[in-house]
Order: C-alpha cells, then structure tokens, then sequence
C-alpha cells in the first residue's frame, strides 16, 4: 500500500499532513497492516526531520504559483510559473506513475495542484482537506472529483458535494495540543503570579502586530509577561528594537523574545498563556486545543481573502475577539487585554468555547478515511 501526500509550503498546510500521516501510522499498527509506504510530494520538503520521524519518502516535484494582485511584476511573474506549473505537472505525472498510489490526500494551495492533477489523470483516488471558511482555487477545482472532503469550518460546507464532504475541523498534532503547565514558567523564566500574553505571528512573523506590540511594549510589561514569536526574520530588528524600547524599564526581563518556538516551547507558552494575539491561519485551531481566550488579528483582505472570515467564524464561537488591522493599534491591544483578563466571567465563557470549537479527532477521521480508500483501490488494482 503506497499513499502520497501533497500541499503548499507553509506551516499551516506542512504541519496537518504531519497529523494525518501520524495517526495513518497509529491506524497501521492497530490493524497490524505491514508494508505500507508513504510519500510526500512538493517543490520543498518544509520540514525534512519531520517527514523521516514518520517514515515519511520526500519526492520533488515543481509548482507556479498564480498571483491575484495584477501588478506588472506579479503580471510577469505569473507568465514564468506556467512554466513552472507546467513542468510540475510533467513531473509529478512521471513520479506517481512510477509510485502508483492508492491514494493522494492534498492539503490545498498551488503546489498541491500538480500531484493532484498528475492523480486525476491516472485515475487515483483523491481526498482533500480544505483550512479555512472559503475554499483556495485549487480545493475548489479538486473538489469536483474528490472521493472524500474533510473540511475545518462548517460555513465551507456550502463549496462542496454534501455526500462527499465531513466537517472534520483541523488536523493537529496530539502532541501541541496538549499544553504543559508543570516547570513552564521556570523554563520560561515567568515570574509565579504574573499574566503571560503569547503573540504569535506565525512561522514568517506579523510585522504590524510586531511594531503594535513594540509600540506598547513598555506598558504590556508593566502588567504582563510577553512571550513574542516574531519570526526568523523579523527577530533580530524586534530583539534591537525592543531592548532599546525598554532600556530604563524595571520590568524588561518580562519580556520574552523568540523567532521560532519549537514544540516543546509552544506546549509550555501555550500552557502559562492568560491571552493568545494572533493572525487566522492554522493556529485558531492551536488555540482552541489549548482553550486560551484569545485576539485575532487577520490580514488585510488585499493579501488574504480567507483570514477575516476564519476569525469572524471563530469569534461567533465566543472564543476569541476581533481586531481588524486597520483598526489595530497598542491602546486597542491593551484595552481588549485589561476587558478579558478583567472579567473572568467572560474570559472563562471563552475558554469554553474554545475547547468546544476544537474538534479533537481531526486527523483521525482523516486518516480512517485515508486507509480505508486505500485498501479499497488496492484489492481492485
């Protein structure tokens, strides 16, 4: 049995395959199923340590990427990545011929459009999990021949044959779902009694929510600890930044300045977090495991149509508070912290239901489906 998994190169679509590819793993072992050999197919392998801790195969493939923004330079960029889809296509063709699959799960975004494409034509079963409220172009096209959809917001649903679609919510890795609460704030170095607000601008970094929380940094750590993901290649400028900001500060050992927080040191942030700050991707679902009320900061509609209704669907959860860029500033950020951490009426109703948003079965219910397709195509090979 061979299974291969594509999709974008970003965290938020890297990581859930991960998940999935985990619990196919858990489920091979539980059904004492032997030989089974799975593949990861994409322009980039993300995390290579990851994809080998799974016994997962990297197989290269090339993907172009087509830009909504028509400026003349994405205009001219756009002409050169047909190429590049082009020749994806021809190559993924040859490698999941070569494979034979039994099945192709694909996370979404371009780079998962030519394996999927390459599957089409060969006749390979298909199935797709969509992140967000409103479907990306190439779920949308894949959807139309998908045997299963899983999908991670209800308000997707409406994009996609209703026999063939589950709302699953998001795959997560069981082990960031679980926070640590024990030695988290010795590790940290967090005083015992103080509030911690975690920022996370995701694996790139924010650079709005970064200069926000620099602008009101020195009266963030009056009151709170602040553990700050900046992004790796942010973290220099906001390190610089931030130890001249508070130089003459008393409280500047509060402040806790990471580019990248590995598992061990999310599980703990997320396990001493009073607050979460952070932008609508795939860490809504992080933080609903975690049940840390949160801000959501999404961005701007001219860069992603899917974020600001991601965080307006989880905020009609009564998780999480939203606060558009446009309107972000460090005097909001202070406010809206001070209201929830205020009221712990309010900040216990969002804990709540930020644990009853979060669906911990996600990649579970992927991976039955995943396995059971597969062994389906397998015995009709």
């Amino acid at each position: 049995m061979r299974i291969l998994f594509t999709g974008g190169g970003t965290g938020g679509h890297f990581y859930p395959i991960i998940s999935v590819a985990e619990e196919l793993n858990n489920l091979l072992k539980e059904h004492k199923i032997v030989g089974a050999e799975l593949y990861f197919m994409s322009p980039s392998p993300y995390n290579p340590g990851l994809l080998f801790e799974n016994g997962i195969t990297y197989k290269r493939n090339s993907a172009g990427k087509l830009r909504r923004n028509l400026t003349p330079l994405n205009l001219v960029r756009n002409f050169f990545d047909m190429f590049k889809v082009l020749w994806g296509v021809v190559i993924s063709l040859i490698q999941i011929y070569r494979l034979y699959p039994d099945v192709v799960f694909g996370k979404g975004a371009y780079a998962s459009f030519p394996a999927l494409l390459a599957a089409r034509i060969l006749r390979i079963p298909v199935v797709i999990h969509e992140s967000d409220t409103v479907p990306g172009r190439v779920n949308l096209w894949a959807g139309k021949f998908a045997q299963r959809i899983a999908i991670s917001y209800e308000a997707a649903a409406k994009y996609f044959p209703p026999e063939r679609t589950a709302h699953t919510g998001n795959p997560i890795r069981h082990e960031l779902a679980t926070p640590v609460t024990r030695g988290a704030r010795e590790f940290l170095k967090i005083e015992e009694d103080i509030p911690v607000i975690l920022i996370l601008g995701g694996s790139q970094g924010a650079e709005v929510i970064n200069d926000t929380i620099l602008a009101g940094l020195k009266q963030l750590v009056e009151k709170y600890a602040v553990i700050h993901q900046t992004g790796k290649e942010k973290y220099q400028e906001v390190r610089k930044m931030s130890e001249a900001i508070l130089f003459d500060s008393p409280h500047k050992g509060r402040y806790k300045t990471f580019d990248y927080l590995n598992t061990l040191a999310m599980r703990m942030s997320a396990g001493v977090a009073s607050v979460v700050i952070s932008r609508a991707g795939s860490s809504i679902f992080e933080i609903a495991a975690w049940g840390v009320p949160s801000i959501i900061v999404p961005i701007g509609e001219r860069v992603s149509r899917d974020q600001k209704k991601n965080a307006f669907a989880y905020a009609r959860s009564g998780a999480c508070v939203v606060v558009e860029e446009a309107n972000l500033s460090p005097n909001i950020i202070l406010s809206e912290i001070s209201r929830i951490l205020g009221d712990k009426e309010e900040s216990e109703k969002m804990r709540t239901a930020a644990k009853n948003f979060f669906k911990p079965n996600a990649s579970r219910l992927v991976a039955e489906e995943i396995l059971k397709i597969a062994l389906t195509h397998e015995i009709e090979k």
